[in-house]
Order: C-alpha cells, then structure tokens, then sequence
C-alpha cells in the first residue's frame, strides 16, 4: 500500500512541481527518489539488489545511448529550417494560400508539414509561433489559443502517423520489427479523425470566447513576421520530402537506422539548397547541438525517473492490471502505454519503458505487430501531454508566454482527449477488419 502510496506521490509532485517551472533535471531524480524510498528501493547497490542510483541512470543514460543521433539531427534540420528562413517561407505559404479567415488552420497546417516532414516538434512550435501571433492578431482571436493550435499541429495526427519520420513512429520498430508504415490504412482514417474533430473542438472553443468577449491582446515582447529575405518555400518543402523519401526508401534494409540516413540527407539538402541565406553557421549548428541536448535530457529525466518506477512492485501490480483488461488485446496494450506515457510526461519515454515489458506479452499472444505498432504509437501521444509534458511546458511557458491556467484547458482537449478517441478508433478498425 505505501508503495502504490509513494508511486502516486512521485508522480503528482513531478506534475505540480513541473507546472510551477521546476528544473528537471532536478526535479525528475528527486521524485524518482521518493518513490525509490517509500517502495524500499536501497540507494546504494547491496548485495543481490536493484538500487535507486543504477536505475536511474540506467534509464537515463539508456535513452540518450538509444535516441542521441535522431534527437541530434532532427534538431539541427529543424534549427537550419529556422535560420535560413525556410520554416518561415513553407508557413507563410500556407498561410498566405489559406488567408486570416481561417487563422487557426493555416496555424494547424503549417506546424504538420513541418512536423510530417521531420522537423522536431519543438522545433515547429518555435518557427510557427510567430505566424500564429500574426494571423491571431488579424483575426482578433485570443491568444491563449495558440498553444492549443500550435500542439494539434504537432503532436497529434502528425507525430504518431503512419510514415512520420518522428521518433514516436520509429521506436516501436526496435521491438516489433515492424516499418513505419505499420498499419498505415487505420492510421490515415485516425488521423483524418483527429485533425478533423480536434480543429472543430478547438474553433468551437475559440468562438464561444470571442462570443464572451475574448479579443486579442497584444504585447511589446511580440514577435514581427518578416524583416529579411526568404527563400523559395519549395526549398523548404524539398529538404522535407528527402526525409520522407529516405525514410521510406531505407526502413526495409536499415531499420531504425533509416531515420538517421534520413535526417542526414535533409539536412545536407537543407544547408546546400539555402545556403546563401544562412546568416550565421556557427550560431545555428550550436543551437541545434544545445536544443538536441535539451530536449533529449529533459525526455531522459523523466525516463529516469520511469525506470526507477518500473522496479517498483507497485508498478509491476499495475502493468499486470492492464495488460489483463477484458475486451480486445490492444486495449490492455494502448492502456498500459498511455498510462506509462503519462507517468513519465513523454511519449518517447513511455514507449522506451513500455515496450520491453509488453511487446513480447501481446507478440507471444498472437496480436498482430503492424497493428501493435500503430496501436503504441497513437496511444503514447494521449496522456503524455499531461502538464508536466516537457513541449506542453515549453510550448505554453518559453515560446508563448502563457500560464497553465489559461491555456492549458484547450491544450488538453486536443492533445489528450483526442488523441484518446483516436486510440479507441484505432482499436476498434482493427478489431472490425
């Protein structure tokens, strides 16, 4: 009892300290300590046991040794995106073809071209939130739906489809070998579901604000869109299409390795394809290392802290609940990722947890892998973005300006909620056809 006690505990005080602005580096191994004491997990390795120190870093350490190289690339093609200008002309595009009437999908669209086409998510919440100050601005819409408009994009139909070079779609591959198009007719018909029922959910909450009088307020810290020479956005959408293309071409011979191929040849691309607009190298190479080193140590923490869990007994009873659920085999599956998911506030880390303990459980019982594959994949995009959510904080916090009080009610619906529905919708496909 005290140990389900103290897992419970870590969890809600990793969440609660995260949406006051904990650092997680931090704040990740101190929870993860809580949960190692109160389950009588030694901190120091003794004789015949697993302690605190080891499992942590063992997590940790595991997911940056696995993930470096993708974290790595993906950020250096999402920051070159940024310098040269080529993010901003694929947006502005976008944005340009659909107009300020329809401010919050040109919004949603251009953060999942970006996304599908490899750039980090991140990455695409920077380059997109300058656009969608703009388009809010004209259309007088409240700016605490930005957020929300800016996570549908990217974190949602996106970043879990069939195809997506993200690595959300890409580590299952590891343990089910399977191909990134695993399942690709059920994914198409969810993520068409999910962008179509997030962006009505999200334009339904925006207007019935503006109905109780929400306008847009702005502020002397906005960005101003414009300013400098752009490139042609086919020069963007090229690089993007040579990640997909490799991708696609090299996922049957090289595995998971095909992403690093992959990246590698968009931002080859990339750079011989813009570089007269790269305004500085050294400064964009340099924010790629330091945002890749970022973003794959704060996943770390928290996978860190997951590991430590998974020694738990407490989390060793709930992981057999759920993989134990009545009703069809991916129910118990996208149920015992999604929690784990939430647990560490990651998608990639609840997979990295997840799958060694599960996939040979559901393999072994004859479950398909390609529909295991899409199953983890959209299930690990729903709780993940709880609000202790590494990109649900930055994106609301550092890029925004926003607090959780007034934006993350929206961002909620359309990155938990839908992509709940979507996981349903999936399992039932399956079980249909």
């Amino acid at each position: 009892m005290l140990g389900m006690a103290g897992l419970l505990a870590g969890l809600l005080l990793l969440i609660l300290l995260t949406m006051r602005g904990f650092n997680l580096f931090i704040l990740a191994p101190l929870c993860a300590l809580l949960v190692a004491v109160t389950n009588g997990i030694p901190f120091w390795q003794t004789a015949g046991s697993t302690d605190f120190i080891h499992g942590y870093m063992n997590g940790f350490a595991g997911f940056v040794s696995a993930w470096f190289l993708m974290f790595l690339l993906g950020s250096l093609f999402g920051k070159l995106m940024e310098h040269t200008g080529a993010a901003d002309a694929v947006a502005l595009a976008i944005i340009n073809k659909l107009g300020k009437a329809h401010a919050v999908a040109a919004v949603v669209l251009a953060c999942a071209v970006l996304t599908y086409g490899g750039v980090s998510v991140f990455v695409v919440a920077f380059s997109a939130y300058p656009m969608a100050v703009s388009l809010f601005k004209d259309a007088n819409l409240p700016r605490r739906f930005i957020p929300a408009a800016l996570g549908l994009g990217s974190v949602t139909f996106t970043m879990t489809s069939a195809g997506s070079p993200e690595i959300q779609n890409w580590i299952p591959i590891q343990y089910l070998k399977t191909s990134p198009y695993a399942g690709w007719e059920v994914s198409l018909v969810v993520a068409i579901f999910m962008a179509a029922v997030g962006y009505a959910w999200l334009r339904n909450m925006i207007n019935n604000a503006v109905a109780k009088g929400e306008k847009f307020e702005g502020r002397d810290s906005d960005p101003i869109v414009g300013g400098r020479a752009l490139p042609h956005p086919m020069l963007g959408i090229i690089p993007l299409l040579v990640v997909l293309g490799l991708s696609n071409w090299l996922h049957h011979s090289l595995q998971q390795a095909a992403l690093i191929v992959a990246l590698s040849g968009g931002v080859l691309t990339l750079y011989l394809l813009n570089r007269r607009y790269v305004q500085n190298l050294d400064k964009a190479l340099n924010d790629g290392v330091t945002g890749a080193l970022m973003a794959i140590g704060n996943t770390a923490a928290v996978v860190g802290f997951g590991s430590v869990a998974k020694l738990t007994p407490a989390f060793d009873a709930v992981v057999q609940q759920m993989t134990h659920l009545p009703g069809p085999e991916l129910l118990g599956a996208a149920v015992a990722v999604s929690v784990i998911a939430g647990i560490t506030g990651s998608a990639s880390g609840g997979q990295v947890i997840a799958l060694p303990e599960i996939a040979p459980t559901y393999l072994e019982r004859g479950v398909d892998a390609e529909q295991l594959h899409r199953v983890v994949a959209i299930s690990s995009g729903a709780l993940d973005s709880l609000p202790h959510n590494g990109y649900v904080v930055t994106t609301i916090r550092a890029i925004c300006g926003e607090s959780h009080q007034n934006a993350y009610g929206p961002v909620a619906i359309v990155t938990v909620i839908v992509p709940l529905f979507g996981t349903l919708l999936a399992i039932g496909l399956f079980e249909l056809f």
